[in-house]
């Protein structure tokens, strides 16, 4: 139990902390690489997509089946799917879109002087570093969640599903230190900032943990689980495959999303 806890709060905390990496990108490459981008987060909702449909989706239908029946356990885990998509886009529809950390950013807006300009006029500089980073570690929330509870169910089953997410908050922090860095001109500042917010996802998981371990039984994993693969979902859907088309490379986010499906297939079935 104590290993497993130690394992799963590790992958949180390396997914969350990948958001420093888009940062640290931001600040030493001088050109985003869109090709790379765009394979990665296809690759990132492949995986997602893939393992939420066919792994966790399953296994929250079976607890929920063995603790309340066919009828109820299936009723179950479809309620909290979709519940799960609910709580992400709520959370989704309620941060504001120009603080919305999710909104595509290139390594090369740091030098578009103009819009560094345009930020400087306003004189709510702080309200936007603070807003920028409470977007992020709202977004990041339900995500260390749902590594965490993965971490904690099946060790192998939530490494592929933490490097999903890591790759997903790189350009992430790209998006969050460049209007940080707009607002205020440091790029230390937008750095530790952007890192600091990946914090965000092993607090959702530590929250989570202190919350629910003490009633966790078959219902209670079935739901989380339901929930969790929502999320995944709603992530893959509204955040990772816009993103990889916006980046402008149809074909590469295509082939990423079929890659990440068939190395989460193959590492499934490594494991039976």
């Amino acid at each position: 139990m104590d290993h497993n806890l130690l394992f799963a709060f590790s992958l949180t905390l390396f997914a969350g902390l990948s958001t420093g990496i888009g940062s640290a990108l931001a600040f030493f490459s001088s050109r985003t690489n869109t090709k790379f981008l765009a394979l990665a987060l296809g690759f990132s909702a492949g995986v997602m997509l893939y393992v939420s449909f066919i792994e966790i989706f399953v296994k929250a239908r079976e607890a929920l089946i063995a603790a309340w029946g066919t009828t109820g356990g299936n009723w179950g885990a479809t309620t909290a799917f979709f519940a799960g998509i609910a709580i992400s886009a709520i959370i989704d529809k309620l941060v504001p879109d120009v603080e919305n950390p999710h909104e595509v950013q290139l390594v090369e807006d740091m030098e578009d002087s103009q819009a560094i300009a345009e930020a400087r006029k306003k004189n709510d500089l702080m309200r936007m570093g603070v807003f920028t980073a409470l977007a992020i570690a709202i977004h990041n929330f339900p995500e260390g969640l749902a590594t965490f509870t993965a971490a904690m169910s099946d060790p192998e089953l939530a490494i592929p599903i933490a490097i999903a997410i890591a790759i997903h908050n790189i350009p992430e922090g790209i998006a969050v230190s460049v209007p940080v860095f707009y607002a205020t001109g440091s790029r230390s500042k937008a750095f530790w900032l952007s890192l600091s917010s990946g914090l965000a996802e092993p607090i959702g998981a530590g929250i989570g943990f202190l919350l629910l371990m003490p009633f966790m039984s078959q219902a209670v994993f079935g739901v989380l689980f339901g929930i969790v693969a929502g999320i995944m979902v709603f992530i893959s859907l509204d955040e990772l495959l816009p993103a990889a088309e916006t980046y402008g490379e149809h074909h590469l986010c295509i082939y990423g999303l079929v890659a990440g499906m068939f190395v989460m297939a193959l590492s499934l079935l490594l494991f039976l």
